[in-house]
Protein backbone atom coordinates (compact mmCIF):
# COMPACT_ATOMS: atom_id res chain seq x y z
CA UNK A 1 0.00 0.00 0.00
CA UNK A 2 1.43 3.01 -0.99
CA UNK A 3 2.52 5.57 2.05
CA UNK A 4 0.13 8.57 0.61
CA UNK A 5 -2.88 5.69 0.95
CA UNK A 6 -1.62 4.94 4.42
CA UNK A 7 -1.30 8.38 5.92
CA UNK A 8 -5.30 8.93 3.97
CA UNK A 9 -6.87 6.26 5.65
CA UNK A 10 -4.75 6.97 9.27
CA UNK A 11 -6.56 10.95 9.04
CA UNK A 12 -9.95 9.13 8.14
CA UNK A 13 -9.70 6.75 11.56
CA UNK A 14 -8.26 3.54 11.84
CA UNK A 15 -6.20 2.89 9.52
CA UNK A 16 -5.80 -1.28 9.95
CA UNK A 17 -9.81 -1.59 9.95
CA UNK A 18 -10.04 1.15 6.72
CA UNK A 19 -7.28 -1.06 4.86
CA UNK A 20 -8.47 -3.71 5.72
CA UNK A 21 -12.47 -2.43 4.64
CA UNK A 22 -10.45 -1.56 1.04
CA UNK A 23 -8.90 -4.62 0.33
CA UNK A 24 -11.80 -6.71 1.09
CA UNK A 25 -13.55 -4.37 -1.79
CA UNK A 26 -11.19 -5.43 -3.97
CA UNK A 27 -11.30 -8.87 -3.15
CA UNK A 28 -15.42 -9.24 -3.72
CA UNK A 29 -15.98 -6.79 -6.22
CA UNK A 30 -17.32 -8.53 -9.78
CA UNK A 31 -18.82 -7.59 -12.75
CA UNK A 32 -22.50 -7.78 -12.95
CA UNK A 33 -24.32 -8.76 -16.57
CA UNK A 34 -26.02 -5.75 -18.39
CA UNK A 35 -29.00 -8.04 -18.72
CA UNK A 36 -29.12 -7.67 -14.65
CA UNK A 37 -29.02 -4.12 -14.73
CA UNK A 38 -31.68 -1.61 -13.52
CA UNK A 39 -32.74 1.18 -12.26
CA UNK A 40 -31.35 3.33 -10.49
CA UNK A 41 -28.12 4.28 -11.85
CA UNK A 42 -25.29 7.25 -10.67
CA UNK A 43 -26.94 10.62 -10.76
CA UNK A 44 -25.54 14.09 -12.14
CA UNK A 45 -22.82 14.46 -8.96
CA UNK A 46 -22.04 11.14 -9.25
CA UNK A 47 -21.64 10.65 -12.80
CA UNK A 48 -18.53 12.99 -12.58
CA UNK A 49 -17.01 11.47 -9.34
CA UNK A 50 -16.67 8.26 -11.20
CA UNK A 51 -15.25 9.57 -14.02
CA UNK A 52 -12.83 12.04 -12.25
CA UNK A 53 -11.51 8.90 -10.01
CA UNK A 54 -11.79 6.74 -13.79
CA UNK A 55 -9.06 9.64 -14.61
CA UNK A 56 -6.74 9.27 -12.34
CA UNK A 57 -4.45 6.37 -13.97
CA UNK A 58 -1.07 5.73 -14.99
CA UNK A 59 -0.58 8.05 -17.78
CA UNK A 60 3.05 8.07 -18.93
CA UNK A 61 3.53 11.60 -20.36
CA UNK A 62 0.47 13.50 -18.94
CA UNK A 63 -1.03 12.91 -22.23
CA UNK A 64 -4.25 11.86 -22.03
CA UNK A 65 -4.84 9.22 -24.32
CA UNK A 66 -8.40 8.42 -23.49
CA UNK A 67 -12.06 10.40 -23.43
CA UNK A 68 -15.64 9.61 -22.35
CA UNK A 69 -19.44 9.33 -24.61
CA UNK A 70 -21.62 9.14 -22.02
CA UNK A 71 -25.22 7.20 -23.26
CA UNK A 72 -28.14 7.26 -20.77
CA UNK A 73 -31.73 8.50 -20.80
CA UNK A 74 -33.37 8.34 -24.12
CA UNK A 75 -30.37 8.27 -26.16
CA UNK A 76 -29.72 4.55 -24.99
CA UNK A 77 -32.58 3.21 -27.36
CA UNK A 78 -31.92 5.69 -29.70
CA UNK A 79 -28.32 4.80 -30.21
CA UNK A 80 -29.29 1.16 -30.21
CA UNK A 81 -31.34 1.37 -33.20
CA UNK A 82 -29.20 3.32 -35.53
CA UNK A 83 -26.55 0.70 -34.79
CA UNK A 84 -29.13 -2.23 -36.02
CA UNK A 85 -29.15 -1.60 -39.59
CA UNK A 86 -25.69 -1.23 -39.32
CA UNK A 87 -24.80 -4.71 -38.65
CA UNK A 88 -27.67 -6.20 -40.41
CA UNK A 89 -25.49 -3.91 -43.41
CA UNK A 90 -22.16 -5.29 -42.42
CA UNK A 91 -23.11 -8.84 -42.01
CA UNK A 92 -25.06 -9.65 -45.03
CA UNK A 93 -23.00 -13.07 -45.28
CA UNK A 94 -24.48 -14.12 -42.25
CA UNK A 95 -27.29 -16.89 -42.17
CA UNK A 96 -30.95 -14.85 -42.29
CA UNK A 97 -32.08 -16.19 -39.44
CA UNK A 98 -29.07 -15.86 -37.27
CA UNK A 99 -28.46 -12.11 -38.72
CA UNK A 100 -32.29 -10.90 -37.59
CA UNK A 101 -31.73 -12.26 -34.37
CA UNK A 102 -28.62 -10.41 -33.36
CA UNK A 103 -30.12 -7.30 -35.15
CA UNK A 104 -32.12 -7.65 -32.90
CA UNK A 105 -30.17 -7.71 -30.05
CA UNK A 106 -28.25 -5.59 -31.54
CA UNK A 107 -31.31 -2.60 -31.56
CA UNK A 108 -31.95 -2.93 -27.81
CA UNK A 109 -27.94 -3.30 -26.99
CA UNK A 110 -27.74 -0.16 -24.88
CA UNK A 111 -31.31 -0.23 -23.31
CA UNK A 112 -30.71 -2.90 -20.90
CA UNK A 113 -28.63 -0.29 -18.06
CA UNK A 114 -29.61 2.87 -16.87
CA UNK A 115 -26.14 3.97 -17.99
CA UNK A 116 -23.08 3.54 -20.60
CA UNK A 117 -19.82 4.86 -20.85
CA UNK A 118 -18.02 4.60 -23.67
CA UNK A 119 -14.36 4.38 -23.05
CA UNK A 120 -12.17 5.91 -25.91
CA UNK A 121 -8.47 5.06 -26.37
CA UNK A 122 -7.09 7.93 -28.66
CA UNK A 123 -3.61 6.96 -28.64
CA UNK A 124 -1.15 9.68 -29.99
CA UNK A 125 1.41 8.24 -32.18
CA UNK A 126 3.56 10.67 -32.52
CA UNK A 127 3.95 10.43 -29.05
CA UNK A 128 7.20 9.49 -27.32
CA UNK A 129 5.17 6.81 -25.14
CA UNK A 130 4.55 3.68 -26.97
CA UNK A 131 1.26 3.47 -28.16
CA UNK A 132 0.76 0.20 -26.21
CA UNK A 133 1.69 1.82 -23.14
CA UNK A 134 -1.29 4.59 -23.93
CA UNK A 135 -3.48 1.62 -24.29
CA UNK A 136 -3.10 0.24 -21.25
CA UNK A 137 -3.85 3.54 -19.45
CA UNK A 138 -7.35 3.60 -21.29
CA UNK A 139 -7.40 -0.22 -20.13
CA UNK A 140 -6.87 0.82 -16.66
CA UNK A 141 -9.63 4.09 -17.06
CA UNK A 142 -12.04 1.11 -17.43
CA UNK A 143 -11.04 -0.52 -14.32
CA UNK A 144 -11.02 2.35 -12.29
CA UNK A 145 -14.78 3.21 -13.59
CA UNK A 146 -15.77 -0.08 -12.85
CA UNK A 147 -14.47 0.28 -9.13
CA UNK A 148 -15.53 4.14 -8.87
CA UNK A 149 -19.05 2.61 -10.12
CA UNK A 150 -19.09 -0.28 -7.36
CA UNK A 151 -17.65 1.72 -4.26
CA UNK A 152 -20.64 4.35 -4.88
CA UNK A 153 -23.01 1.16 -4.84
CA UNK A 154 -23.84 0.67 -8.29
CA UNK A 155 -22.85 -2.24 -9.96
CA UNK A 156 -21.49 -2.47 -13.58
CA UNK A 157 -19.63 -4.52 -16.61
CA UNK A 158 -17.22 -3.74 -18.88
CA UNK A 159 -18.46 -4.82 -22.17
CA UNK A 160 -16.60 -4.74 -26.11
CA UNK A 161 -18.40 -6.86 -28.88
CA UNK A 162 -19.56 -5.90 -32.92
CA UNK A 163 -19.82 -2.05 -32.05
CA UNK A 164 -16.23 -1.63 -30.78
CA UNK A 165 -14.84 -2.19 -33.62
CA UNK A 166 -17.76 -1.66 -36.58
CA UNK A 167 -15.98 1.58 -38.28
CA UNK A 168 -20.19 2.29 -38.94
CA UNK A 169 -20.75 1.60 -35.45
CA UNK A 170 -18.15 4.38 -34.82
CA UNK A 171 -19.76 6.52 -37.07
CA UNK A 172 -22.83 6.32 -35.07
CA UNK A 173 -21.22 6.74 -32.02
CA UNK A 174 -19.67 9.43 -32.25
CA UNK A 175 -16.07 8.05 -32.32
CA UNK A 176 -12.98 9.66 -34.43
CA UNK A 177 -10.59 8.32 -37.16
CA UNK A 178 -7.90 6.53 -35.30
CA UNK A 179 -9.59 6.20 -32.08
CA UNK A 180 -10.90 2.97 -30.59
CA UNK A 181 -13.02 1.11 -28.49
CA UNK A 182 -11.09 0.22 -25.09
CA UNK A 183 -14.60 -0.42 -23.53
CA UNK A 184 -18.34 -0.02 -23.39
CA UNK A 185 -18.88 0.16 -19.42
CA UNK A 186 -22.41 -0.35 -18.01
CA UNK A 187 -23.33 1.23 -14.70
CA UNK A 188 -26.73 0.20 -12.76
CA UNK A 189 -28.46 -1.40 -9.86
CA UNK A 190 -28.06 -4.62 -9.85
CA UNK A 191 -31.36 -7.07 -9.82
CA UNK A 192 -29.05 -9.64 -8.07
CA UNK A 193 -25.92 -10.27 -7.55
CA UNK A 194 -24.11 -13.48 -9.75
CA UNK A 195 -21.78 -16.01 -7.80
CA UNK A 196 -18.31 -15.00 -8.06
CA UNK A 197 -16.59 -17.03 -11.18
CA UNK A 198 -13.87 -19.44 -10.67
CA UNK A 199 -10.28 -17.20 -10.49
CA UNK A 200 -6.92 -18.16 -11.45
CA UNK A 201 -4.68 -20.22 -9.03
CA UNK A 202 -2.08 -17.21 -8.16
CA UNK A 203 0.79 -20.38 -7.76
CA UNK A 204 0.19 -21.25 -11.10
CA UNK A 205 0.85 -17.61 -12.78
CA UNK A 206 3.09 -16.49 -10.74
CA UNK A 207 7.15 -17.19 -10.81
CA UNK A 208 10.19 -15.81 -9.52
CA UNK A 209 13.14 -14.11 -11.87
CA UNK A 210 16.40 -15.45 -9.85
CA UNK A 211 19.71 -13.79 -9.67
CA UNK A 212 23.04 -16.20 -11.18
CA UNK A 213 24.10 -16.81 -7.42
CA UNK A 214 20.76 -18.05 -6.57
CA UNK A 215 20.36 -19.96 -9.32
CA UNK A 216 23.72 -21.72 -8.91
CA UNK A 217 23.15 -22.33 -5.17
CA UNK A 218 20.16 -24.28 -6.14
CA UNK A 219 21.99 -26.62 -8.40
CA UNK A 220 24.68 -27.04 -5.79
CA UNK A 221 22.04 -27.73 -3.48
CA UNK A 222 20.32 -29.98 -5.67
Amino acid sequence: MSHGLVEHLRRSGDAASSADELLTFLETRRSVAMTLLTDPGPSKDQLRRMLTIAARVPDHGALQPWRFIVIDGEARKQASERLAPIFAAENEAMEAAQREKFTGVISRVFTHAPLIVIVVSRTDPAARIPAWEQDLSAGAVCMNLLHAAHALGFAGTWLTGWAAYSAGGHRVLGINAGEKVAGFVYIGTAKEMPADRKRPDIDAIVTRWMSDDVMRSLKLSG
